[in-house]
C-alpha cells in the first residue's frame, strides 16, 4: 500500500467550533492567512479538529514565508551580484512545498477535496444493509 492514499477520511474528535486567533508570533502574512483559511475549515466545511490546528499554523507559516521571500526575490532579482541563485529562492521553494503538503492534508486542495469522505454517524444498520 506504499504511495497509496485512505480511501475515506473518518470525522476527528474534539472539532474546533470557534475560530481562534492565530498565534501572536505569526507574521502579518500568515496571520492574514489564518484568518482566510481558519473560518472555512472551521465554520463552512466543520473538518477541523484541535489535532489539526499544527498543521493549520504550519500552512500559514509556510504561506507568509513563502511571499516574504517573493517579496525579496521581487526586489533584489533571483541570481546575487555574485552570479549565483539567490538564498531566498531556496527559502521561497522550501515554504511551497511545505504549504502544498499541509495543504493537501487540510483538504485544501482540489484533489484532496474531490477524494471521497466517510463520516462515522453511528449509523451502523444502514452501513450493514449496504455493504451485506
Amino acid at each position: 500500500m506504499r504511495g497509496r492514499k485512505p480511501s475515506t477520511i473518518v470525522g476527528g474528535s474534539s472539532p474546533v467550533t470557534e475560530v481562534p486567533r492565530p498565534p501572536s508570533y505569526m507574521s502579518k502574512d500568515a496571520k492574514a492567512e489564518w484568518r482566510k483559511i481558519a473560518p472555512i475549515l472551521i465554520t463552512e466545511r466543520k473538518t477541523l479538529t484541535e489535532a489539526d490546528l499544527a498543521t493549520l499554523e504550519n500552512y500559514c507559516l509556510a504561506t507568509g514565508t513563502m511571499r516574504q521571500a517573493q517579496r525579496i526575490l521581487n526586489l533584489e532579482g533571483l541570481v546575487t551580484a555574485a552570479g549565483k541563485r539567490h538564498p531566498a529562492f531556496s527559502i521561497m521553494n522550501a515554504a511551497q512545498t511545505t504549504q502544498r503538503l499541509c495543504a493537501a492534508e487540510l483538504g485544501l486542495t482540489p484533489v484532496s477535496r474531490s477524494r471521497p469522505a466517510v463520516r462515522d454517524d453511528g449509523d451502523d444498520e444502514e452501513a450493514g444493509a449496504i455493504f451485506g
